[in-house]
């Protein structure tokens, strides 16, 4: 959420500031609101006022020549007509307050001024590329023919148990994801200083506010049926995120570089506005897997971590030797809550193209004043807002892709990098069958 303080200081500039996401911030509907808000405490504070003037008229009514119970009968009824008027403008102060409040819960982060002009990915500006893409002596096949030439990933079998955007895996292809997810959280516990957590699967509305996918984006949510209103995650950032939520941490609680921490968790997300889009494969499926880093770190400290964030999802593709690219994203592509964010891009040889495995974002103070999340700054000993950070690091769907795509051999089998031969019980390749 905004700083309500500096939306009021000048709403113009939040508004052109959130041109650039596309977004069009009502300024004349935050000014009346604002208004009607202040106006209605201002009554409130006044007949306050009143109320305690009018219970010390009994003695002037009396001097003035009616009895004791006269003067009492007098007040007793002004202070019924304040108490009705404080009542109304209590109620409209609140409505006008959470008017407010829905409007900014629905109102985008604002975009870093590093972030380039554009109106969606094609705009994305390129800041690194890693790696040469292999060069085939044959055609190379997509991922999804691979794992069906393979007998290993299975859509029509999915489809029949559940549906569309839905992929049985089998054999040793179920084993390197499962080989995927285990590398990846020893990477991130054993050299970049993460704690591993494991989280609930399901999330109450609270928690998706706070993130900032709801109110916008529940059409992308799975929520279950019951009293409870749970929500299936769409990523860990969700329920880890969530650990600041209402907490004042103290400066040494944060330690020198904040608190880190890594989860495994399926993702569930339902597509919405997807149609047609990477229907064949694995690439966007309802159920999925990631592994995800998120990061609490004080304010000065924001820039900085997510170079070094961005650069621990990097560091995932360079042990697989995957070829990838790094973008910063446009303002138009740029996500709801985040200020600043990266993608990293693998190369794909079945498609002839980069394609997203990870998004590492700076959200800055906005998710934190949605969760009242906050650390306490010894320089002033006061409360202030938290910066939290996340990434993929990585997509385990995606990065399954990428290996079968870059590994594929022209018989049909796929190499295991070296860095999951471990995980792997020494094998080297995957072959139809096995």
């Amino acid at each position: 959420m905004l700083d309500i303080k500096s939306v009021r200081e000048d709403p113009a500039a939040i508004a052109k500031a959130l041109e650039r996401k596309r977004h069009s911030f009502p300024v004349d509907d935050f000014l009346a609101l604002d208004a009607r808000r202040k106006n209605a405490d201002v009554r409130s504070q006044s007949l306050l006022a009143e109320r305690k003037a009018a219970s010390k008229k009994i003695g002037e009514l009396v001097s003035s020549g009616l009895s004791v119970d006269e003067a009492k009968a007098e007040v007793a009824t002004i202070l019924e007509r304040i108490a009705h008027d404080i009542d109304e403008a209590t109620a409209a102060a609140r409505q006008a307050q959470e008017a407010l409040e829905t409007l900014l819960l629905e109102t985008p982060n604002v975009p870093d001024e590093a972030v380039p002009d554009g109106d969606s990915e094609d705009d994305n500006i390129e800041v690194l590329r890693w790696g040469v893409p292999r060069e085939f002596d044959f055609t190379p096949k997509d991922h999804a023919d691979i794992g069906e030439s393979l007998g290993q990933l299975d859509a029509a079998m999915a489809g029949k148990i559940t549906g569309s955007r839905f992929t049985v895996m089998q054999g040793q292809t179920a084993r390197l994801h499962r080989a995927l997810i285990q590398f990846m959280l020893n990477e991130h516990t054993g050299h970049h200083g993460y704690t591993e957590v494991y989280v609930p699967y399901m999330v109450n509305r609270e928690s998706l506010l706070g993130t900032g996918n709801l109110p916008k984006f529940e059409d992308d949510l799975f929520k279950i049926g019951g009293e409870q209103g749970y929500y299936l995650i769409p990523t860990a950032e969700v329920p880890v995120t969530n650990f600041a939520r209402d907490r004042i941490f103290e400066d040494g609680e944060l330690g020198a570089d904040g608190l880190r921490y890594v989860a495994h968790t399926p993702c569930f997300r339902s597509e919405a506005g997807s149609y047609g889009r990477d229907t064949r494969g694995l690439i966007r499926q309802h159920q999925f897997e990631k592994v995800e880093l998120v990061q609490f770190v004080r304010p000065s400290q924001s820039e900085a971590a997510l170079e070094s964030l961005t650069g621990h999802a990097e560091h995932i593709l360079k042990r697989l030797e995957l070829p990838y690219r790094k973008v910063v994203l446009c303002g138009g592509d740029l996500g709801f809550s985040s200020k600043l964010t990266y993608d990293l891009e693998v190369w794909l040889p079945g498609q002839q193209a980069y394609r997203e495995i990870s998004s590492c974002s700076n959200f800055g103070a906005y998710q934190a004043r949605r969760m009242q999340a906050r650390w306490r700054n010894p320089g002033t000993g006061k409360p202030e807002p938290l910066h939290t950070l996340n990434g993929s690091g990585l997509a385990v769907g995606r990065t399954l892709v990428a290996i079968l795509e870059n590994y594929q051999q022209e018989d049909g089998s796929v190499a295991i990098p070296a860095a999951l031969q471990a995980f792997m019980g020494g094998e080297a390749r995957i072959s139809a069958g096995r």
